[in-house]
């Protein structure tokens, strides 16, 4: 199964830190901002531009624009297509094949790839997470102390945005990258360069929303609503961009795996041999393909609004905030699907290699993701119950978004019936999966209030929301990352991390973060509104509570950190090819995964869960005599 070996040209250090990689980039990117904010403020002048006040939109918009090119081309981008303008055969780069300095440049390899994801979204992951630590310390008084309320309101912005931002590659970015592949017996993804195009522009989107805090911060939270995304000072112009940034990079990752799983799976995968991972991420994509598009396409009215004098959604120039709002959810509940989608696909794989049972209801789980895929474009107006939409459009609205429970049900029931009367081994993958259900399950219950109108009034706009969208993605989407980075590190990075530090984050996680949140139910109850830094007195108990247990569950994070610091510089210890004995295709290849992946494309005689079930075939074939005859 290994592939043919391939001589790796070693350089000096120094020689491969010159050239197209992430450093050439910044200084690019850098250089590329400077250019475009002169060239826009040299086409701005003569033009009512400005609005009345002291920024420029064109030029931080031209700034951007040319930030992200000089970006692209420093990283090297621009050297395949000009190469083969010039006649040059394309072939594959040295730093493709070895070496740690290949993670830091332009890689088409998918397994590079999916690391870069791994550790890129982490570190913006952590950076959100700091976010809502500072947040968390100025709500330990009810009146402003730490921070002034235009900078809380900062970070607030900043919180959300990174966060849905970078979740939203969360689990595709890393796992769906480097796994995809190698599960369905493929050596590479269909678009190798579309596909490092796509993670390049991540941290191009981090940066650029960071960048905020020099422009006048955020007047909003993650949902930008108009008219304070056309009216608010230049740190808007940073947030549309990175938006737009990161809705490309969702869209063309969308297509990718779209197009890798249709049309590259090896001779016997059919599709109910598709692990349950794949269909989870297939889902994904589809919600990725279209509804990623409508946010560019809301981001860039909301930027010509700003640079353009165009008027979508300025109601006193004759356009419509509640446009904007439509716009931006019909993206945005999918984008809550986008996160919890991937999610079951990996609890939905995780929980067979622990309880040694085949997957209870294939069938059933595959019909509940496509359902939650397909009703999940028919909800999203129940964000705006209280925004003055037609009455007559509420229960439509109602009763597709309590519909949508029967198939997210489904997955439930998956569950359930595979761990009954299992023989369970509580490591720790399958914990957090455990946990997953646990807090999915709150989750979705308090979104019943949500669902209904009577509600909804009460409930809307107050921490109860806050609490509920916390279950659901945090409770969902983080604990299932979790999960599966304990379950494939050892496959991605060859190592084996410690377990008792793996377990103490894991009881940290879980016990400090359903204390963090669950008082908030009472604290939206109680009538404390989101994004507000003084409250009512009497709530300062209820939020000094939250606070210490936020610090304890940011403080869990550290010592995952800690874990994977310890494990990949000191202790080092050899992961083995296949330390939980699973079934699973990407199982049987060596570790470290060859380049190729495979040495031939495998035949597959049977589906992943086959566990216990009496002289089930292995999964694959790899042998040559299986391969099918030319042209067959």
């Amino acid at each position: 199964m290994s592939a043919t070996a391939i001589p790796v040209v070693r350089r000096p250090v120094w020689r491969r830190l010159i050239g197209f990689n992430m450093l050439t980039g910044l200084v690019l990117g850098i250089a590329g901002w400077f250019l475009g904010a002169w060239v826009g403020g040299q086409i701005a002048v003569g033009h009512d531009y400005l609005l009345g006040t002291d920024q420029n939109d064109v030029g931080a918009f031209v700034g951007y624009l040319f930030a992200v090119i000089g970006w692209l081309v420093g990283l090297g981008f621009a050297n395949y297509p000009i190469g083969r303008l010039l006649g040059r055969p394309p072939t594959l780069r040295h730093h493709e094949l070895g070496g740690w300095t290949r993670y830091f440049r332009l890689c088409t390899d998918h397994k590079v790839v999916g690391i870069q994801y791994l550790f890129g979204v982490g570190i913006f992951f952590f950076i959100g997470g700091l976010n809502a630590m500072l947040m968390r310390t100025e709500l330990l008084r009810p009146i402003e102390k730490a921070w002034p309320s235009g900078q809380y309101l900062t970070l607030v912005g900043l919180h959300g945005t990174m966060m849905i931002m970078m979740t939203s590659a969360f689990i595709l970015g890393p796992f769906g990258n480097y796994f995809v592949p190698l599960m369905i017996g493929a050596r590479r993804m269909a678009f190798p360069r579309v596909e490092a195009l796509t993670f390049w522009l991540t941290p191009a989107a981090g940066l650029i929303l960071m960048s905020a805090i020099a422009f006048g911060g955020l007047p909003f939270g993650w949902t930008g609503y108009a008219p304070l995304a056309v009216e608010g000072r230049g740190g808007v112009d940073a947030y549309v961009t990175a938006f737009i940034l990161i809705a490309i990079s969702l869209t063309l990752v969308g297509l990718n795996l779209l197009v890798t799983i249709v049309t590259m799976r090896a001779p016997g995968m059919t599709w109910t041999r598709l692990p349950i991972f794949v269909w989870g991420v297939l889902a994904t994509s589809v919600l990725m393909a279209l509804a990623a598009p409508v946010l560019v396409a809301t981001m860039t009215m909301v930027l010509m609004d700003r640079a353009a004098n165009t008027s979508y959604f300025l109601a006193s120039a004759g356009g419509s905030p509640y446009l904007y709002e439509n716009l931006f959810w019909f993206f945005g509940h999918p984008e809550v699907y986008i996160l919890a989608l991937p999610g079951f696909g990996i609890v939905l794989e995780i929980l067979p290699v622990f309880t040694r049972k085949p997957l209870w209801g294939y069938r059933l789980a595959v019909a509940g993701m496509v359902g939650v895929m397909l009703l999940s474009f028919m909800v999203w107006q129940h964000h705006l119950f209280v925004s003055g939409m037609n009455a007559g459009l509420r229960p439509f609205y109602m009763l597709t978004t309590e519909l949508i429970s029967i198939p997210t049900g489904f997955i439930f029931l998956n569950a359930m019936g595979t761990l009954w009367r299992a023989q369970i081994r509580f490591t720790v993958p399958m914990l957090f999966a455990l946990a997953f259900f646990f807090n999915f399950l709150i989750g979705g219950l308090s979104g019943v209030f949500l669902s209904d109108v009577p509600s909804d009034v009460t409930t809307h706009g107050s921490y109860f929301v806050m609490a509920h969208f916390h279950y659901t993605i945090m409770g969902g989407l983080v604990f299932a990352f979790f999960g599966a980075v304990y379950y494939w590190l050892p496959k991605m990075l060859g190592v084996v991390l410690n377990e008792t530090l793996a377990k103490i984050h894991f009881w940290l996680m879980f016990v400090f973060f359903n204390l963090t949140f669950m008082p908030l139910f009472a604290a939206g109850f109680l009538g404390m509104p989101r994004r507000v830094s003084a409250y009512a007195p009497h709530l300062q108990v209820l939020n000094d509570f939250v606070s210490v247990s936020a610090f304890v569950l940011g403080f869990s994070m550290l010592v995952f950190l800690a874990n994977l610091v310890w494990s990949l510089v000191f202790a080092r210890i050899p992961a083995a090819e296949n330390p939980w004995a699973s079934r699973g295709l990407e199982w049987q290849v060596p570790t470290p995964v060859p380049v190729e992946n495979f040495e031939r494309i495998p035949v597959i005689r049977s589906g992943p869960y086959e566990y216990g079930v009496p002289n089930a075939p292995a999964v694959a074939d790899f042998t040559p005599a299986a391969l099918p005859a030319a042209g067959s």
